[in-house]
């Protein structure tokens, strides 16, 4: 007689999910699953805070930052004098799409990996099985589709048609981090994308648009906020390294160990501000950049003295917001 096919497991099901990881033959897995099943179990009810916080509100300022400084460094280089608002709206609509695309994108692949079961922060969409993660990966998509009609529009205001390129390999970027096969945010590329779209493309990107050039300013404010970018993502990373490593997940964190982890934080977080004492000589109202450092000093000292995983959410945050004051601040000084 044939045996009965085992029936797959549903991976919206926490009861399921719970029991199958708890009975994994790795020790510290086990234990892990024990721990996070009674607070999970809790949690049967979705709710409009579920979806926000699985947007991950803390690291839009990263989206933000970019567009504000490419903006005030494309705004001294524009022909006619003027800025075009119309041009920075669209633009950060693509970038907090795109960031709000990617945090969902994080959501779905990590979740149906069991990358994100026994993470320290808060639970994720898919990871708690309070949503369908068909549902989270069709609202991803959604806000790929979003920030790929605002491009669209830029590239017929500006008819720049190699932006459509631009944009389109944005996005597959977005989704490579964790998505698919191979994920390079799983091999320990993360801060190097991180850097280059969210610092560099996303600067220079927002600044060609005002002005079909990019300038020296441009350059450097986006190599500024790609490295606090990078601190962002490193922060999180120390927090979850851990449970990455269990998980497989061989981010720059795991790959380096924590303290040299560390060490980058403090690098990413402090050498931005070489960059504004460079400008300043140029642009003398940079200096009130540096009160940045109010946020960005502390955060180091977190990240530096931090003995439990949770403390690093603190430093998380800290570093999110000095990227945008840093790119809010040097952008209007560039552009004032």
């Amino acid at each position: 007689m044939a045996r009965p096919k085992p029936q797959r497991m549903n991976q919206a099901d926490p009861k399921r999910r719970q029991t199958t990881v708890g009975r994994s033959g790795n020790p510290a897995r086990a234990a892990a699953a024990a721990k996070a099943g009674p607070e999970r179990a809790a949690r049967t009810r979705l709710t409009p805070g579920d979806w926000i916080a699985g947007a991950r509100l803390r690291t839009l300022p990263l989206a933000i930052a970019p567009v504000a400084l490419g903006t005030g460094a494309g705004s001294i280089a524009v022909v006619d004098g003027q800025w075009h608002p119309t041009r920075f709206a669209l633009a950060l609509v693509v970038a907090l799409a795109l960031q709000i695309g990617v945090n969902y994108a994080n959501d779905y692949s990590d979740g149906i990996r069991g990358t994100d079961d026994h993470r320290v922060g808060p639970a994720r969409l898919t990871a708690s099985g309070l949503v369908n993660p068909k549902v989270v990966l069709a609202v991803a998509l959604a806000f790929f589709g979003i920030a790929a009609l605002a491009g669209l529009a830029l590239t017929v205001i500006t008819q720049q048609w190699w932006l459509i390129a631009v944009g389109a390999v944005a996005i597959v970027a977005a989704w490579f981090y964790t998505g698919g096969k191979r994920p390079y945010g799983y091999a320990g590329l993360g801060e190097l994308f991180v850097f280059v779209f969210f610092g560099l493309v996303a600067t220079a990107g927002s600044a060609f648009v005002q002005a079909l050039s990019v300038n020296l300013e441009a350059w450097l404010g986006g190599i500024g906020v790609g490295l606090l970018a990078c601190a962002v993502l490193m922060a999180n990373n120390l927090r979850d390294v851990d449970q990455d490593r269990l998980a497989g997940k061989r981010t720059l964190a795991v790959l380096v160990g924590p303290i040299a982890g560390r060490i980058l934080f403090v690098v990413f977080m402090l050498a931005p501000f070489g960059i504004v004492g460079a400008l300043a000589l140029f642009y003398p109202t940079a200096v009130l950049v540096f009160f940045a450092l109010l946020l960005a000093l502390p955060a180091c000292l977190i990240v530096v003295t931090a003995k439990t995983p949770r403390e690093l959410i603190l430093a998380l945050q800290l570093a999110s917001f000095t990227a945008l004051l840093y790119g809010i601040g040097l952008g209007l000084a560039i552009a004032l």
